[in-house]
């Protein structure tokens, strides 16, 4: 199985240089989930819309969209997979992960529309083109602002006393697989989270699949846990999950591991993961959760970089250096599966 993975991992990672041209059949989006919400109370002020307008009276109380999440998808003409590929991003980001890395090589988004699947990525409720409402009115508590230090040790690109706002005085794990030139340019993608919007998050997903699905998805960090509970709530209409670092999972004691057992999962590990305090927290909670399903009967599998020889990547595994190999690696997992014709 291990020849077969590299194979397939190797004839992804060559596919650009030889079919620069995919043919497309449709491109769109759509916004799906969501309710209305009343805004009631606040007091009406005057305010200018632009330089030189006139004064306009705004109302803020009044019945709101909220909880709407945005997708925007690719189809392909003659589609190699059997189902779409759902690309879900994790906290503090939007589907832009997917889209062409921070250094402008192909993104993910591209790699897996050359390997034949009808792609769809997703912007999470209150994030990007989904938008998000005000604050504490309909959004409870306020937004969260992640900073480029923290996001440095937290994604593991360096250790947290490596940061520096001087990019020359950065330092980096050594042998990092993260393009550390276009750290600035990453971070641009950061835009704010809310810790009280969960529910409202998972119900726009499960409306996501109920619209989209059957489907295959990769999910990324904190979008495991809303990937793993729709499969909770529509076993059937998912048909495998490759969870790439995800940072969060069903509670095994409270969630029956029986309902998803016959979706095959991949765990994605990259590197560095002993030397973060939180990541070396987050692991063992995932680790139940597989467990959990392998109890009852289901497939886990993991690939654990680092125990394959690949070292170096950070928790932005699609936008790391070899980001190429791993689209291949996972390919070449769904393949395996008998989700490619």
């Amino acid at each position: 199985m291990k020849a077969r993975l590299l194979a397939a991992a190797l004839a992804l990672a060559a596919a650009p240089a030889v079919a620069q041209d995919i043919s497309v059949r449709e491109i769109g989006s759509f916004h799906v989930g969501g309710s209305v919400a009343t805004v009631a109370g606040l007091e009406p002020r005057e305010i200018t819309f632009s330089p030189g307008s006139p004064p306009f009276r705004y109302d803020p109380n009044g019945d709101f969209q909220a909880g709407q999440m945005y997708v925007q998808y690719v189809r392909l003409a003659n589609p190699r997979a059997r189902y779409p590929l759902l690309l879900m991003h994790g906290g503090g980001l939007t589907g832009v992960t997917w889209e062409t890395t921070p250094d402008g090589r192909t993104g993910w988004q591209m790699d897996f529309l050359r390997a034949g699947h009808d792609v769809y990525v997703s912007d999470a409720v209150a994030r990007g083109r989904a938008g998000w409402a005000r604050y504490p009115e309909i959004l409870k508590g306020e937004p969260i602002f992640r900073t480029m230090g923290e996001g440095w040790h937290l994604f593991r690109v360096g250790p947290a006393d490596g940061w520096s706002r001087e990019a020359g005085a950065r330092r980096a794990y050594d042998g990092t697989r993260f393009p550390l030139a276009a750290w600035d340019q990453f971070t641009k993608q950061s835009v704010p989270r809310w810790v009280t919007t969960d529910p409202m998050i998972q119900a726009a997903y499960d409306a996501y699949v109920q619209r989209v699905c059957p489907c295959v998805i990769v999910v990324h960090s904190q979008g495991g846990n809303f990937a793993f509970r729709a499969a909770l709530n529509a076993p059937d209409k998912i048909k495998a999950i490759v969870a790439v670092e995800p940072s969060g999972a069903p509670n095994p004691a409270n969630d029956q591991a029986a309902k998803v057992k016959d979706i095959p999962n991949l765990m994605v590990w990259g590197d560095y993961l002993d030397q973060n305090a939180l990541w070396t927290r987050i692991k063992p909670a995932i680790d139940r959760w597989d467990g959990a399903i392998r109890e009852a009967g289901g497939r886990v599998d993991e690939l654990n970089l680092p125990a394959r020889g690949i070292r170096g990547n950070s928790h932005m595994l699609m936008m790391d250096a070899n980001s190429d190999e791993i689209a291949g690696l996972l390919q070449a997992w769904i393949a395996e599966r008998g989700l490619v014709r």
